[in-house]
């Protein structure tokens, strides 16, 4: 999985606000997955950063930096995620 593009402002915006209502209710990171997925869309990791992707393309939409709510800040809220590595030692999903 690839990291997403440079958005350009018109696509941040619409995620954004899309996704940060979704970001902002969650009270962990389980709540989490099941808000964004009950919307179509799951949590992967990447290279240290938080992605979207879209369930149906499986294309990495956004990071959480994208729409402002980067994984450092959702760290803060939640705790450190439980992650398990891939073996291609650059992705991760929750453990």
């Amino acid at each position: 999985m690839l990291l997403p593009g440079k958005l350009d402002c018109e696509t941040r915006a619409q995620l954004s606000h899309a996704l940060r209502p979704i970001l902002d209710t969650a009270t962990d990171w389980a709540s989490l997955g099941t808000l964004l997925k009950a919307r179509g869309y799951v949590i992967a990791f990447r290279r240290g950063r938080l992605l979207v992707v879209d369930t149906f393309t499986g294309q990495a939409l956004c990071t959480g930096s994208d729409v402002d709510r980067p994984l450092a800040s959702l760290a803060r809220r939640f705790g450190r995620p439980r992650l398990r590595a891939a073996p291609d030692g650059s992705t991760a999903a929750f453990a």
